[in-house]
């Protein structure tokens, strides 16, 4: 397989940390390499090592080259210039937000061109990245508007979803990042049905069957036969007849404070959920140590840990790389079916 990129993130925040700590586990980051800035990830490895010496670092200058890198090295490609001074910890500055995004879009582009089997991508900070001046709220769409650049088409003609998983449970959004008056109004008869063929898609080809998917509703008790809001009525049952008559298995839609608990149980595959908290306060509750984040819909590879820069614990070295651990894993079985 070839190898995969993780880019550092936010370097004021915990994913250099994070990074190195998965790195000291061999097997896990076998054929991995860090895309970003070799001082930041040297201050991360810095910052693990609790007085010992720690994890050395080798600058690449290519791909291939991570495959001779030694044992117990980190192999790290320097994506644009080094960064000096660096930022402090756990501080929103435009300069770690330039890196971060630097990491994420070479990446990006690397896997569209086919040189790496996917992204693994650390947090960054959607401040940081806006004092960037980059024109997108986080990694979902700042990777989607690459995809569809590449592939020379709008970004309606390159739909993407989020998925947040664990061992126990998954989650598909109909909205992402967007104030929740907003994620009202994307609740469409066009937007549910992309979710659910998306969701479809992506989880057949993980799970090597059609997916049993789970429909939340928008309203409490899913709408209570329109006494609490027509959306499930006039626009979610619509699309999910659409999606049934396309041969999707879909049930629902189901009272949201009860949906996800049968999922856990067995009886669905993944839930489709309306908005952003709707969907992934269950499954972050389960814990964010097991959570890992998806993007469906992309023409790559892309997963990541399910929480963010952590700039309280920036630099102390206490940040658990579990969630970032089980997304190395995730994307390399990803890879493996793609």
């Amino acid at each position: 397989m070839k190898p995969l990129a993780i880019t550092i993130g936010d370097p004021a925040g915990i994913g250099p940390e994070i990074i190195a700590k998965a790195f000291a586990e061999q097997a896990l980051t076998a054929g991995c390499f860090v895309a970003g800035d070799v001082a930041c990830m040297r201050r991360g490895a810095a910052a693990i090592a609790g007085g010992g010496p720690p994890l050395p670092i080798a600058l690449i200058a290519s791909v291939p080259e991570a495959a001779q890198v030694p044992p117990r090295c980190i192999p790290v490609l320097q994506v644009g210039a080094p960064l000096d001074p660096l930022p402090a910890w756990g501080v929103v500055s435009e300069a770690a937000g330039r890196v971060a995004a630097k990491a994420v879009l070479w990446a990006a582009s690397a896997a569209l061109r086919g040189e790496i089997a996917g992204v693994v991508t650390a947090p960054l900070h959607k401040e940081a990245l806006a004092a960037a001046g980059l024109p997108y709220p986080g990694h979902t769409e700042l990777l989607q508007a690459e995809a569809a650049a590449h592939a020379g088409v709008g970004l309606d003609r390159m739909p993407v979803r989020m998925m947040l998983a664990n061992d126990e449970l998954r989650t598909v959004l109909v909205s992402i990042h967007v104030a929740l008056r907003a994620a009202l109004e994307a609740v469409t008869f066009a937007n549910v049905r992309e979710t659910l063929r998306i969701t479809d898609a992506a989880l057949a080809a993980m799970l090597g069957r059609r997916p049993r998917i789970a429909v939340a509703g928008l309203n409490p008790h899913a709408g209570e036969g329109g006494l609490f809001g027509r959306e499930e009525i006039e626009v979610i049952v619509p699309a999910m007849r659409d999606a049934q008559a396309a041969g999707l298995d879909v049930h629902g839609p189901f009272a949201p404070d009860t949906v996800f608990m049968r999922a856990r149980r067995g009886e669905f595959d993944v839930v489709v959920a309306m908005y952003h908290d709707q969907g992934l306060i269950p499954v972050k509750y389960l814990g964010v140590e097991k959570g890992v984040n998806v993007t469906l819909g992309l023409p790559l590879v892309r997963t990541s840990p399910d929480h963010g820069t952590a700039f309280d614990i920036a630099g102390t070295g206490t940040a658990d790389a579990a969630s970032l651990c089980a997304a190395i894993g995730m994307a390399r079985r990803l890879a493996g079916n793609s």
